[in-house]
């Protein structure tokens, strides 16, 4: 049995403790070799080599680093043999240093660093009161062990699980792992069911809350992992951290380039030998082919574009701590959302007051008669107080007092001022057993007994006053999800020395009633709207009551007609057969634990659904992590949550997600365009090589010029294109499928026709060049050097003006060439690069030639070729606007 299911004298048996004595030392020593320190195990965290050493698993850069080795080896030989030069070395060492600067760059934008469970550690509490040997003593939290007597009291952090022996008028601020908007009322007597949730375990305190009122003693229960805190770190160990679409997608793409160069490097070499090549030569070829086909920079270019976009979501109150979540937002279509501080304010709120005689109305700055002395009564009757500070709001104490004191005070009527003038001269404090608070104030010169509490309490205890009327109110808020407050008074002739409940609560006249909620936040409505005009469904996760929970989400948009709400209770009776069946139809979660989150976020991942998880608790962090994407609050959310979510929304404004898919959105579409790009251009680098091969079983291209056209002229226009502006209609479609690839819509049809088209202007530069040349009685060795200078003059420019082609399936007459400064900026620069090794010495290295002009003619000729032909495509409706 569970320690909240049984009676406390049977729990203290099964502990083996006398609550008067506590454990002896000895005791405590035997039970810390069985139990172990009450610390929060932490999880062994990645080294920084280990991280650089995992960036190489991918296949592409395992095929670049046999290049490489390759390259490296022929040196050697050629060195040895005497026919080589120093020079020949500056291929591989290119390629290692792409290589290795990838790799870097791939650990210092790694951000998923596990910060959760540190984080969780740090809410422990740092010391405890306890009873040992008969005597208090503080002691550090970390040497508590299940069976130790502890004392509680308002302002202390619960430093571990435990039940309840004795309690006084005791509330514990909860909602970090319950999500309760309130403090939850304890009760060392109360009887609880063994399957009741969290929220509902009121014998019990949990270890990393805190007590905000009254006193009590309790028996530790659980310490370290064995405590519910523990059980969320756990839940988090054991989470691991899951690949965005994204990555997954360049992941399958490294592959199948590997295997496309792999195959046609196995090509090459058949060709070669039975040509009866030289092996070094065929070693060669092979290398340019395998340089030809990996896109070394799109991993850089990809992170490089997701780096802009975080950029740009900082503007928006949006902090992106892992950069392929961006594109994963942008494909979200399920929104699991915290309702506490993410869809509501988190500040109870008085938003409706009945008085005796009336109708329930609205809270006003200027109410009538009776609803401003109800509100003057009520906060007469409040130890809560709100102060301000530079137009801030601060409350402190109970939640549901501040609420009524705040309501007064826009109304004119300060808690200062009333006490002021009405001094209190006697109370009775709240309980959990009388649910009654009441002050006695003079006012008037009158002793006025001020008493406030639950509405069936009062009833019994009101004399006057149409209670039949109230009691249908009271009903009414409730049904609303309004937490009700009834007020009541009397007149006495003297105050008692001592008060007594009996003296003071009985023989009232009702006032009447205040109703308070957590309302939704302004924004939050608007936002839901967005969301599903973009196809996204909206969930409401929470540990609050059911009712309460449905009456925001019907008032937000959440929930819709045929929706079904359900409590965690509900869901553990759940198979996963049954929730995989219901759960598109359930709109709201109450009540519910971290394990119910976990469950829900994975019952739509079952569904291909791409999950969002919002919230700010403790409670929510280990679904935060389980989900394709987690949004942690930034103001009220805890480190736990923040340290568990890719993103951080720094306003705790839930409409701010809504940019921030719009901006992922914008992101992954850009992402294409770049993808696009550069595999357009290397299927065309490979068509060269390859094609060259079969023909005339020469390379067309060094590898070093290849390098040079793939990282250096190509990258700044790429860089470009990932910065164009989102589309203005982008939130007006339903959201990519899970299962969609970067090819779809017949983006992977484009690449290959626009990389046949560029492999073939090359070749055929390639041939005249050669042909040219040796016309003008060039030398068979500088021929092939001034076809490899034309072939890669035409390839680098008809590839970087090609970028233009990409922006949109517009033509540019209509989008406008230049709107895109930077990749105007980025066009220049790449052909100024261009130019700086076509005519200047660098050219020497990399195996370049200066041409006769016929040839630049040629070579310019082609270069403009895709953008005519495009345009015509494009004018003509060939290509469709997918925009």
């Amino acid at each position: 049995m569970k320690a909240h299911g049984i009676n406390k004298d049977v729990c203290l048996q099964n502990l083996g403790v006398d609550p008067t004595l506590g454990l002896s030392q000895e005791e405590v020593l035997k039970r810390r070799e069985t139990f172990g320190a009450n610390r929060l195990q932490e999880k062994k965290k990645k080294t920084f080599f280990g991280r650089f050493i995992e960036q190489f698993k991918d296949a592409m850069i395992l095929i670049l680093l046999a290049a490489a080795a390759v390259s490296f080896v022929i040196a050697c030989v050629e060195l040895a043999k005497g026919h080589g030069n120093p020079s020949e070395f500056f291929e591989p060492g290119l390629i290692l240093l792409i290589v290795v600067l990838n790799a870097i760059m791939g650990v210092m934008q790694e951000s998923k660093a596990e910060r959760a469970l540190d984080a969780l550690k740090n809410m422990s509490a740092p010391h405890a009161r306890v009873i040992r040997d008969g005597k208090e003593a503080v002691i550090s939290a970390e040497e508590l062990v299940p069976g130790d007597i502890i004392l509680l009291e308002a302002g202390d952090f619960v430093p571990a699980d435990a039940r309840l022996l004795t309690s006084a008028s005791l509330k514990s601020e909860e909602s970090a792992l319950t999500g309760e908007s309130v403090p939850t009322e304890k009760d060392a007597d109360a009887l609880v069911k063994e399957d009741a949730p969290l929220g509902d375990r009121h014998n019990m305190v949990f270890s990393g809350c805190s007590i905000t009122y009254g006193r009590a003693t309790a028996v530790v229960t659980a310490t370290a992992m064995n405590t519910e805190m523990g059980k969320i770190a756990n839940l988090l160990a054991g989470e691991g951290s899951t690949q965005t679409p994204l990555q997954q997608k360049l992941a399958k793409l490294g592959k199948y380039l590997g295997f496309l160069a792999l195959g046609a490097c196995a090509i090459i070499f058949i060709v070669g030998l039975i040509s009866k090549m030289d092996p070094l030569d065929i070693f060669m070829t092979a290398v340019s082919l395998a340089v030809s086909a990996i896109p070394e920079g799109l991993p850089a270019i990809v992170t490089i574009v997701l780096s802009i976009g975080v950029q740009r979501m900082v503007k928006k109150n949006a902090i992106i701590r892992r950069l392929p979540a961006v594109e994963t937002l942008g494909s979200a279509s399920v929104i699991c959302s915290d309702k506490t501080g993410t869809l509501t304010m988190n500040r109870m709120t008085l938003v409706k007051a009945y008085t005796e005689g009336g109708e329930i109305v609205d809270i006003t700055t200027t109410p009538n008669e009776d609803v401003a002395r109800l509100l003057s009564f009520g906060t007469l009757c409040s130890d809560g107080s709100v102060t301000f500070e530079d137009g801030k709001e601060i409350h402190i104490g109970d939640p549901t007092e501040t609420a009524i004191v705040l309501a007064a005070h826009k109304c004119g009527f300060t808690k200062d001022e009333l006490n002021t003038k009405h001094p209190r001269v006697a109370e009775l404090p709240f309980d959990s057993d009388r649910k009654l608070m009441t002050s006695v104030n003079v006012m008037d010169g009158k002793n006025v007994v001020i008493v406030k509490g639950a509405f069936d309490v009062m009833e019994t205890r009101c004399v006057t006053g149409d209670l039949t009327a109230a009691r249908k109110a009271c009903d009414a808020m409730s049904e609303n999800a309004l937490r009700v407050l009834a007020v009541g008074y009397k007149m006495i002739a003297s105050v008692p020395e001592t008060p007594t409940s009996e003296e003071l609560e009985s023989e009232l006249h009702f006032l009447g009633l205040v109703g308070m909620i957590d309302p939704p936040r302004p924004e939050a409505k608007e936002a839901v709207k967005v969301c599903r005009a973009a196809g996204i469904k909206p969930v409401m996760i929470t540990g609050d009551h059911v009712v309460t929970a449905t009456a925001i989400a019907k008032e937000l948009g959440i929930f819709l007609e045929g929706d079904r709400s359900i409590t965690g209770a509900d869901l553990d009776k759940m198979t996963e057969e049954e929730l995989d069946a219901q759960v598109e139809r359930i709109s709201v979660y109450a009540r519910v634990s971290p394990e119910n989150k976990i469950r829900i976020v994975k019952a739509w991942q079952r569904k291909g659904q791409v999950v969002s998880m919002t919230g700010d608790g403790v409670n929510d962090a280990p679904a935060l992590k389980a989900a394709d994407i987690g949004c942690a609050m930034g103001i009220t959310g805890t480190d736990v949550a923040k340290g568990a979510a890719d993103m951080t929304l720094t306003d705790d404004n839930f409409a701010t997600i809504v940019d921030a898919v719009q901006e992922g959105r914008g992101i992954y579409a850009n992402i294409k365009k770049v993808i696009g790009f550069l595999l357009g251009t290397n299927i065309g680098e490979v068509v060269l090589v390859f094609v060259a091969m079969l023909l005339w079983q020469v390379s067309p291209l060094l590898s070093m010029q290849l390098l040079w056209i793939n990282l250096v002229t190509d990258s700044l226009p790429a860089i470009a294109l990932g910065m164009e502006p989102v589309e203005k209609d982008v939130m007006q479609h339903k959201p990519k499928p899970k299962t969609e690839g970067i090819f779809a819509h017949g983006l992977g049809v484009r690449i290959i026709t626009q990389g046949l088209y560029f492999g073939v202007i090359a070749l055929i530069a390639f041939r005249l060049g050669w042909v040219i040349t040796e016309g003008l009685g060039w030398s068979a060795e500088s021929a092939l050097a001034a076809a490899r200078t034309t072939a890669f003059m035409a390839l680098s420019l008809s590839q970087t003006l090609h970028a233009f082609n990409m922006r949109s399936d517009k033509s540019l007459f209509k989008i406008g060439w230049f709107t895109n400064k930077k990749l105007s900026l980025a066009v220049l620069s790449s052909l100024a690069l261009v130019a700086l090794i076509l005519f200047t010495p660098l050219r020497i290295p990399f195996g370049l030639v200066i041409l006769p002009w016929q040839l630049y003619l040629i070579a310019l000729g082609f270069a403009f070729s895709p953008i005519l032909i495009m345009e015509v495509l494009k004018l003509t409706g060939c290509i469709k606007d997918n925009n």
